[in-house]
């Protein structure tokens, strides 16, 4: 198409552009970039009569053969956390199938040959424990997020899967919050009216849709099947306020072991 053509004349262009206002002599790339980057080096050839070069490397690709990148299928992964925040990051290399966490720990990790050795021992050994794919998510994630970043998204994982506390829930910010409980189905309530209280059974049956009955929530109370922010409510008199808000908008009814809820405080 012409837009392909015109991109490698442009890309030609940007290189020669390079060479002669920045003294720039090699241009570095995936593999599927050498037509885009020899064509540079030809028109510096031949309009400035210099030379300049190419050096590529194999596409990273997942085990599908599909390519990372922002304009390929599937999910980006950024470095910069306003794009892909630390839990989704940590997520992202922890969902790995196991084809793809053998190849990525040895290309986006410093772990040496013997560590890399022992860790796919201990996969083969036992591979539902995903030893690989969490010994790649913590390297990848301490070394471009922090370690403390690295422990907020454990924790954040499991909030989600039912282990972890008040404390590190009310530890995330809003945008890992959300990330963790996206697709979680959603009320809403008037801030106003929780700054006075409001009683747990006409929170989650009748101000939220969190439960079709006050029978049924009261039910789920007394067989201890309900909690909020992590902690459970043994009273159903039992009265919630906006001091216990989330990031300051947010409370998290949990069901049962797996059934999330999200109560959003509107102003």
């Amino acid at each position: 198409s012409y837009t392909e053509f015109s991109y490698q004349l442009l890309q030609a262009y940007d290189f020669y552009w390079l060479y002669t206002n920045k003294d720039c002599i090699i241009q570095v790339g995936g593999s599927d970039q050498w037509g885009n980057i020899t064509s540079g080096t030809e028109l510096v050839r031949r309009k400035a009569g210099g030379e300049a070069y190419a050096l590529t490397c194999p596409l990273i690709t997942r085990a599908d053969g599909t390519k990372f990148g922002k304009s390929a299928s599937g999910e980006s992964v950024w470095l910069d956390p306003a794009m892909t925040s630390p839990y989704r990051f940590y997520q992202f290399w922890l969902n790995c199938s196991d084809e793809d966490a053998a190849r990525f720990i040895r290309v986006f990790t410093l772990l040496s040959r013997d560590a890399i050795a022992d860790v796919e021992s201990k996969h083969k050994n036992a591979p539902h424990e995903r030893h690989l794919q969490k010994a790649l998510a913590k390297d990848v994630t301490i070394r471009v997020h922090s370690e403390a970043r690295y422990q907020q998204a454990v924790e954040a994982s499991e909030v989600l899967f039912g282990k972890g506390t008040t404390e590190a829930l009310a530890a995330l910010d809003e945008k890992s919050f959300l990330d963790v409980f996206e697709g979680v189905p959603q009320s809403t309530v008037a801030r106003a009216e929780l700054e006075h209280g409001i009683a747990v059974v006409d929170l989650l049956a009748d101000k939220t849709q969190v439960f079709v009955s006050k029978g049924e929530a009261r039910r789920m109370i007394r067989s201890g099947g309900v909690s909020i922010n992590k902690t459970k409510i043994s009273d159903e008199s039992e009265s919630v306020g906006a001091d216990g808000l989330l990031t300051g908008k947010y409370l998290l009814v949990q069901k049962g072991r797996k059934n999330y809820h999200l109560i959003l405080a509107e102003q």
